[in-house]
């Protein structure tokens, strides 16, 4: 294998690995002996529940390529069928997405292009 080959791969692990891997440690180092009741661990736990809502929000409502040629309706029918799916199966979130997925393919099959 000749360095062409494998520059892509390295630059993944360089630039996308690594410095997500070394936040980690650091996360896991400093929070080290605090209680998972503590007040900034409440607030990093919603502040990360706001970003996945945000990032699930955004792919929803405007999507682009082939998802875009699925109906509005299908998607956010999906995404609460699973979601309702998850609190049902308590709070499993395998049960949410494969339940929220089997809906979107049902859905996408009915009224997609």
């Amino acid at each position: 294998m000749t360095l062409a080959e494998i520059g892509p791969y390295l630059a993944l692990i360089l630039v996308g690995f690594l410095p997500n891997e070394a936040w980690r440690l650091l996360g896991v180092a400093v929070v080290r002996g605090l209680s998972e009741d503590s007040q900034i661990i409440v607030w990093v736990r919603a502040v990360a529940t706001a970003i996945l809502a945000g990032v699930m929000a955004q792919l929803i409502m405007t999507t682009s390529g082939a998802l875009a040629a699925i109906p509005l309706f299908v998607r956010i029918g999906a995404a609460a069928i699973g979601f309702a799916a998850f609190l049902v199966a308590r709070r499993s979130v395998f049960v949410g997405v494969l339940v929220g997925e089997l809906v979107f393919l049902a859905g996408a099959w009915f009224y997609g292009p």
